[in-house]
């Protein structure tokens, strides 16, 4: 995708995920990105961050974004507007975080209750708000499983200027959406075209 668009990337895995060091919290995650984008601005070399996220790394990203003054624009594919879900449950989200593996160590977390707040304090949709008028895209598909198209609505009408796209037929993995990919690309293409005339 950075080939495409002209630009370098950095992509990692958050914590819990993969062969990722450490147990999944939401407060870990935006410690995550933000020591990512660190590490990329200071490589050198870099006049603009825009970050792209899927799923609940979507949902980060734009609030990490919102709080950022370096990141120039955002896309969300897939992301959810809020936790509300899981906040309601935490401990039956906690054990699911376990089953699936993104919590591994037994002891994890110290603090339950700060450790469930976390999960109503970051709210996407707020972040949504924050970040304009930068750019933000939100990709969703019509047939996502995981998060309702409403979630997609409810950032787009929060930022009052996003692009919004829905994808007709794609489910919750629009990274392999070659749709949302070309949608994506022609996005990015434009803005970062627009943002340097």
């Amino acid at each position: 995708m950075a080939n495409e668009v002209g630009c370098a990337a950095l992509t990692f895995t958050f914590r819990g995920c993969g062969a990722s060091e450490g147990d999944f919290s939401l407060q870990g995650w935006v410690d995550d990105l933000r020591a990512a984008i660190d590490h990329l601005v200071a490589i050198g070399n870099v006049d603009s961050v825009w970050l792209v996220g899927t799923n609940t790394g979507a949902s980060v990203a734009l609030c990490v974004a919102a709080d950022d003054p370096r990141v120039n624009g955002c896309v969300s594919l897939s992301g959810r507007a809020d936790f509300d879900d899981w906040a309601e449950q935490p401990r039956r989200f906690l054990e699911h975080a376990r089953d699936i593996g993104a919590i591994r160590r037994a002891g994890f977390p110290q603090n339950f209750d700060e450790w469930s707040r976390e999960l109503r304090r970051f709210r996407p949709t707020d972040a949504a708000r924050r970040f304009a008028p930068r750019p933000l895209m939100v990709l969703h598909g019509d047939d996502d499983e995981s998060v309702p198209t409403a979630d997609a609505r409810s950032l787009a009408q929060a930022h009052g200027s996003a692009e919004l796209r829905i994808i007709s037929g794609a489910g919750h993995r629009l990274r392999h959406d070659p749709r949302a990919l070309a949608v994506l690309f022609g996005w990015l293409d434009r803005e970062r075209s627009r943002l340097a005339s």
